[in-house]
């Protein structure tokens, strides 16, 4: 009887190395792949890296740590160089801050005020220069009798008495003062470089009519009838007029006897500095 032929192997490799081997080549081009659209930067590598064992030494024969001893070895005792270190690299204690640097800031506030205190006296010698210019101007214009001329850091000023240009109670210009406002407007137009400020003022009697609720209404009104007068029939630019009503708030002289509240009743006109 015939034998059954027992089962032999193809000659050469299993078929399973075949599958292995192709999938090892895939995965081998995919990581090189990988590593071709990559890019290392040597240089900053490099940095970092010297960086690191400048500052903490553990790039290099025993990873030594803070100070000169080594971290594991020494322990706690790492702790006395703590301060030191954080000192060394960012951290500048009090008693260590440049000496020159700290004298350099707690002069600073001084160096502030000195200079404040240029630009006041600065401004202060513009106002006074610009001062005696209207003052003159006044002088020529033969109304020094009408409008007083004062002035400070921030501006100069002319007053005039609220009586030559009010009647009692009311807030339109009288005609005599109509001549007073165009002298006055011929003025402003030639010393008047910036803002221009109107103030209107009175005394503390209560007023007691139909028009005006208080004080402040008529101030306010008074002003406002200076105000319309320069745009109309000047050439001053209205953007930089102001007009403000400042009621018995502001004196200048005693309320109590009548020379004092002539004095209170009164229009103010202040040309600013530009600086």
């Amino acid at each position: 009887m015939a034998k059954r032929k027992e089962d032999t192997p193809p000659p050469g490799s299993p078929a399973w190395m075949a599958t292995f081997s192709d999938l090892m080549n895939l995965l081998l081009c995919f990581f090189v792949l990988l590593f071709s659209m990559s890019s290392i930067e040597e240089a900053k590598l490099n940095e970092m890296v010297a960086a690191m064992n400048n500052s903490f030494s553990i790039f290099s024969s025993g990873a030594t740590a803070i100070g000169e001893g080594i971290l594991m070895s020494n322990g706690v005792s790492q702790l006395n160089e703590l301060d030191k270190y954080i000192n060394s690299t960012g951290k500048t204690a009090d008693n260590e801050v440049d000496g020159e640097k700290l004298e350099e800031f707690d002069k600073a506030p001084e160096k502030i005020e000195a200079m404040e205190e240029f630009l006041e006296e600065q401004k202060l010698q513009d106002n006074e220069q610009l001062a005696e210019l209207i003052e003159e101007a006044v002088n020529e214009s033969n109304m020094t009798e009408q409008i007083e001329v004062t002035f400070n850091s921030q501006y100069v000023q002319l007053s005039m008495k609220g009586a030559l240009l009010f009647d009692s109670g009311k807030a339109e210009l009288k005609d005599t003062a109509i001549q007073i406002i165009d002298k006055t407007a011929l003025i402003l137009e030639r010393y008047a470089a910036d803002i221009v400020e109107i103030e209107g003022h009175t005394d503390n009697v209560p007023i007691n009519n139909s028009k005006f609720a208080d004080n402040e209404e008529l101030s306010s009104a008074r002003a406002r009838s200076v105000f319309y007068y320069l745009v109309e029939h000047s050439s001053l630019d209205p953007v930089n007029l102001k007009h403000a009503g400042m009621g018995e708030r502001v004196p200048i002289a005693d309320n109590s006897t009548p020379e004092g509240r002539s004095k209170n009743r009164r229009v103010e006109i202040r040309i600013y500095n530009p600086s």
